[in-house]
């Protein structure tokens, strides 16, 4: 199975991370623990999640954890389109965020389909 950090979703989730951070930056303060949060734990959750299940060493284990990331991006894309009916975020940083929970929500779907009709990889 090799290491997680091998794993190309696991890379573009963590840069991912990083620019969520910046795009919520200038989110209002009081937001900060509220909507701010919530989207930066949900976007933490994808990595995490997908580092968490691959170190399982069980494919049953490392789909649940692939699954709850694909939540993950489910729910961010939700807090995504709040914020920006919030006019939190500009336009093009919604859609930019929005694609990239898009691919990443792709890339593990590819991943559990894989490991699901061959449970032996």
């Amino acid at each position: 199975m090799g290491n997680y950090k091998e794993l190309l979703v696991w890379q573009k989730s963590v840069h991912f991370v990083t620019e969520i951070y910046t795009c919520t930056k200038n989110f209002p303060k009081e937001e900060i623990y509220a909507l701010t949060n919530q989207i930066r734990r949900s976007a933490v959750s994808i990595p995490s999640n997908i580092a968490e299940g691959h170190s399982r060493r069980s494919t049953l284990d490392y789909i649940q954890f692939l699954k709850i990331a694909r939540g993950s991006c489910a729910e961010l894309e939700t807090q995504l389109i709040i914020s920006r009916n919030l006019n939190y975020l500009s336009l093009e940083n919604f859609q930019k965020l929005s694609e990239a929970t898009s691919e990443i929500a792709k890339m593990l779907n590819a991943i559990i389909t894989k490991l699901q009709s061959n449970p032996n990889p």
